[in-house]
């Protein structure tokens, strides 16, 4: 009998849950036996590994985070870790490995599979950064929590009539940012792909008051080179405008919650894909969705792909904000 190890690394999305629980029911359904790696890479140096059954992954597809817990590890990033790494997932009897996180996490099963240990990589983050994918496992759960804070702030901001802030998260990608906020009625968007001036942003809330709107939401993304962060904003709108500008970072609630319909559906068609490779005889690649279709290649390739933004729905969204 063949065994499939599963671990989830770097940041948790949700929706992570239903893919692990994709994963050992259709493992076990063609006859392979799984293990559970606690921690990630961190789990496999540690020795935190149990065997999973069909009862391990019951009522769990609508739990956000991840039952396997997740971390991050230096050791792992040495060679030395890495091949530390082979020899205990040899010693326990682990044949294939399935890695559920984003660029880092695939980068490890990368260099994985170049010691000739099979891996495949199952994309898990809330950014959406993965360039060879249309959607990551979380963004679309992400997105949703964004948007549930951008209404609810939106209700105080127009109260006080006050311009407000909110910082979300998504490392160097904009796509959080620029959809929830085009899809929150944001009137700016600052992202990593497209930085806005701190005097444009002020002119544009200038335009808006002078047309009579005294409350205003801008959305932020982290990762702004010449933005360090909400707090610095703020103070730069406020020396150049009579803004009353109140700041709003979401942080890690983002990751949090229930996975929405789409991800557990997503996260559940990406896990069974990737067992199906592994009984194929593929590895060293990755799973992703494209135009709805299920697809795969390698992982070198995948992380070489460079993420843009849509200048369409990035301009659609200034001009819709006017």
């Amino acid at each position: 009998m063949k065994t499939i190890g599963v671990l989830t690394s770097g940041g948790d999305a949700p929706g992570m849950n239903a893919a692990i629980r994709a994963v050992v029911r259709s493992a076990i359904y063609y006859g392979y036996k799984v293990l559970g790696i606690n921690r990630g890479y961190r789990g496999i140096l540690e020795e935190d590994i149990e065997e999973m059954g069909l009862s391990s992954v019951g009522d769990i597809i609508q739990r956000g985070g991840t039952i396997l817990k997740s971390s991050r590890c230096e050791e792992f990033k040495t060679e030395e870790g890495r091949v530390k790494a082979v020899e205990v997932l040899e010693k326990y009897g682990i044949d294939y490995l399935i890695v559920i996180g984003g660029d880092g996490s695939f980068r490890g099963a990368e260099k994985l599979s170049e010691l000739g240990f099979p891996a495949i990589g199952i994309p898990g983050t809330i950014d959406n950064d993965l360039a060879y994918t249309d959607y990551t496992i979380g963004f679309d759960t992400a997105q949703n929590t964004v948007i549930d804070a951008i209404s609810k702030i939106r209700d105080t901001s127009s109260s006080h009539e006050r311009i407000n802030i909110i910082e979300v998260m998504g490392r160097n990608c904009g796509d959080l940012a620029l959809f929830t906020g085009l899809a929150g009625g944001a009137e700016s968007i600052i992202i990593p792909e497209r930085v806005m001036d701190v005097e444009e942003v002020a002119q544009r809330l200038e335009t808006t008051q002078k047309r009579g709107k005294k409350h205003s939401i801008i959305v932020l993304a982290e990762g702004v080179e010449k933005i360090e962060s909400a707090g610095f904003l703020k103070d730069k709108l406020t020396e150049l405008g009579n803004f009353d500008v109140r700041v709003t970072v979401l942080g890690h609630v983002q990751r949090g919650g229930s996975p929405t319909a789409f991800d557990r559906v997503l996260a559940s068609r990406l896990g069974f894909k990737a067992v199906e490779l592994l009984i194929d005889g593929k590895s060293s690649r990755v799973v992703g969705i494209k135009n709805n279709e299920i697809i795969d290649l390698p992982i070198k390739e995948a992380l070489q792909e460079k993420k843009e933004i849509d200048k369409n729905i990035y301009e659609m969204a200034k001009i819709l904000s006017m």
